[in-house]
């Protein structure tokens, strides 16, 4: 009876014993091995590393988009100032600034019926040359302006500038530096007092400030082009 007892005893505690186990073993959970950890921890810091650097180029991007914009603009400012400079220098554009203004007229009644100390067009001419000669950035006669391609020609007994006709008085506007524009022109024995001594009336005073027209006539080549280089 004690033997078996006694074995009925150790049955018993070797079941309780299974049952534990199976039960610790259902309520343990799964665990990532040791190697698979460390692989994804090694992924996980190769992503934010990449992360890092794509952060970091997006920014030099932004950048470098951020000065080319600037750029631009900057090279839209200088190309508009060089358009306006060359219409400046075209004529096509008006103009103001200090200089002189010449007033000529025909002599009185006798000598403009004579005909023969009457304005020209090549003393119009003249005092433009001297003008220029003497610094003048930009003229005008009667409000024509006078560009590269301007004509100054007697068409039958009018004076044409641009072909377009002017009468007497006749008013050259020239913005430069007064002193020296009216020096050039005064000079003793020079073209003023030529035109004076035959009988025109000549004034010449230095002004502050003069507004000179654009050019309004037609700067179209026909038949010109830009030569080749070489």
């Amino acid at each position: 009876m004690s033997k078996r007892y006694t074995i009925g005893l150790v049955a018993l505690v070797l079941g309780l014993m299974l049952a534990l186990q199976f039960r610790t073993t259902q309520n343990t959970e799964p665990t990532v091995p040791y190697d698979r950890a460390s692989e994804l921890t090694a992924e996980l810091r190769a992503l934010e590393k990449e992360t890092t650097g794509l952060e970091a180029d997006a920014g030099d991007l932004e950048r470098k988009l951020s000065r080319a914009r600037m750029g631009y603009t900057q090279a839209e400012e200088i190309l508009r100032a060089e358009v306006k400079d060359a219409a400046v220098i075209a004529g096509v554009a008006p103009v103001e600034g200090p200089g002189v203004r010449v007033r000529i007229s025909d002599p009185g009644e006798r000598g403009a019926q004579s005909g023969i100390f009457t304005v020209r067009d090549e003393d119009l001419l003249k005092l433009i040359n001297e003008l220029r000669a003497a610094g003048a950035e930009a003229m005008s006669i009667n409000r024509q302006r006078i560009v590269s391609t301007s004509e100054v020609r007697l068409a039958g007994s009018v004076i044409n500038v641009n072909t377009q006709k002017i009468t007497p008085p006749y008013e050259i506007l020239a913005i430069g530096g007064p002193a020296a524009l009216r020096s050039s022109l005064e000079i003793r024995n020079g073209l003023v007092e030529t035109l004076r001594d035959w009988g025109m009336e000549v004034t010449v005073e230095d002004k502050d400030h003069i507004v000179i027209p654009a050019y309004r006539g037609s700067l179209r080549f026909e038949f010109a082009r830009q030569a080749r280089e070489g």
